[in-house]
């Protein structure tokens, strides 16, 4: 989620990016694949990266297709958070603007 001026006198106090994020709030799946993108990146050597898609299939197994846009929402919201970094083509990138593949890194 990326400021706009709309939000401007209270940008600290923004919690949701639209009506419907406000509707919808946080499942527990959402919940689950955060865990999963920091397990797996626990797991790996620092510096390395992960696909959404592997945080997906650890929490959707043979139906993890549904969960890829749950997975890079869940991904912004740790990025948001400081506890990773999106990256594509090895750069950050910001990511509310990221279109394409994307990985998901330790900062």
């Amino acid at each position: 989620m990326e400021w706009r001026k709309k939000w401007a006198r209270s940008w600290d106090e923004v919690r949701y990016c639209s009506d419907a994020c406000r509707r919808r709030g946080l499942r527990p799946v959402d919940h689950d694949l955060e865990a999963a993108i920091e397990r797996l990146l626990d797991a790996r050597a620092r510096g390395a990266t992960i696909c959404p898609s592997e945080a997906a299939r650890v929490v959707g197994g043979d139906d993890w297709q549904p969960l890829m846009e749950p997975t890079r929402a869940a991904a912004r919201r740790l990025c948001a958070d400081g506890r990773v970094v999106i990256t594509q083509r090895g750069r950050p990138v910001d990511p509310s603007t990221a279109k394409g593949p994307i990985r998901i890194g330790r900062p």
